[in-house]
């Protein structure tokens, strides 16, 4: 499904299982396009479709929990 955000690379599956940081730093220098924040699953995020950001939810260990993408 698209989601308007098509400049590079929009989707990071690979990642799942990894560290917050590493995902982080791999997926702004696979898009320079986008800035990559490491949130902590279950925590309040607004609603907004931002094409300059990805989230990645991470679990209390700090591992990536779901595909980050953009949005």
């Amino acid at each position: 499904m698209s989601n308007g955000c098509e400049a590079g690379k929009n989707s990071w599956p690979e990642l799942v299982g990894c560290s917050g940081k590493t995902a982080e730093k791999t997926i702004e220098s696979e898009n320079r396009n986008v800035n990559a924040i490491v949130i902590l699953e279950g925590s309040p995020v607004t609603m907004d479709l931002r094409c300059d950001r990805v989230r990645v939810f991470v679990d209390k260990t700090g591992k990536v929990v779901q595909t980050p993408v953009i949005g």
